[in-house]
């Protein structure tokens, strides 16, 4: 599914932060008439993911989270040499306004897309035309820095401090956390210890030869890991 403010989805000028987003996930699950669910997530959607328990346990059967560490993980290591590229990226996401420009000129969205992957080849010029073309539907791109926007700024407020706690429990159910083996946008070495925040159940799986965009570059490998993951 998209997160709000992408693809067809509604772009209100606010609802970014991470209790909305986990309310919106949870939302859709019981509009599709079902209690509970595994959230599967990938960059964003992982960070959902991993705070679903918290946040919306009653319909968190199980967690998989793709390309990103848990969210206190994140921020404890985003100074360190593992977490400089993603550093630069977040402060300069901050400014107002020519992030949304960039992010709409030509070229931008596919060299993001080529920088932080590891897989030649990819994305074709056919699925790097598609990244921008959705990136220039009025106000997406705005919606998309949002999500960064707050979860910077929301650190020393009262709405970050209550994420923190409420994300600070230990998560019972299982969680498959999946990861690249050369992401550069959140490195491995960032991305493990995770588990220190699960009691529950835990499977670490590295795709070797895969970047950031884990769905993308290795849909197979993917595939097969959830499948098995999720086989009774």
């Amino acid at each position: 599914m998209d997160l709000r403010g992408y693809g067809a989805s509604d772009k209100p000028p606010r609802g970014y932060d991470t209790i909305t987003s986990a309310a919106d996930v949870a939302g859709v699950v019981r509009s599709l008439g079902a209690t509970e669910a595994v959230v599967a997530g990938h960059g964003w959607g992982g960070w959902i993911a991993w705070s679903m328990p918290a946040l919306q346990p009653r319909v968190t059967r199980a967690v998989a989270a793709l390309s990103v560490a848990h969210p206190l993980r994140m921020r404890s290591t985003g100074l360190g040499p593992a977490g400089l590229a993603s550093v630069r990226s977040l402060l300069g996401f901050q400014v107002p306004v020519l992030p949304e420009r960039s992010l709409q000129a030509p070229g931008t969205v596919r060299g993001m897309l080529r920088d932080w992957s590891a897989t030649p080849g990819w994305p074709t010029e056919e699925e790097a035309e598609r990244y921008e073309s959705a990136m220039r539907i009025p106000f997406v791109a705005h919606s998309a820095m949002e999500y960064y926007r707050w979860a910077v700024r929301s650190l020393p407020r009262p709405d970050g401090l209550r994420f923190a706690r409420a994300v600070s429990a230990s998560i019972e159910v299982p969680v498959l956390q999946l990861h690249g083996a050369a992401d550069p946008f959140v490195p491995p070495a960032r991305a493990r210890g995770s588990s220190l925040w699960v009691t529950g159940p835990y499977r670490w799986e590295l795709v070797e030869g895969a970047g950031h965009f884990l769905p993308e570059e290795a849909p197979g490998t993917v595939t097969q890991l959830l499948t098995d993951w999720l086989r009774p």
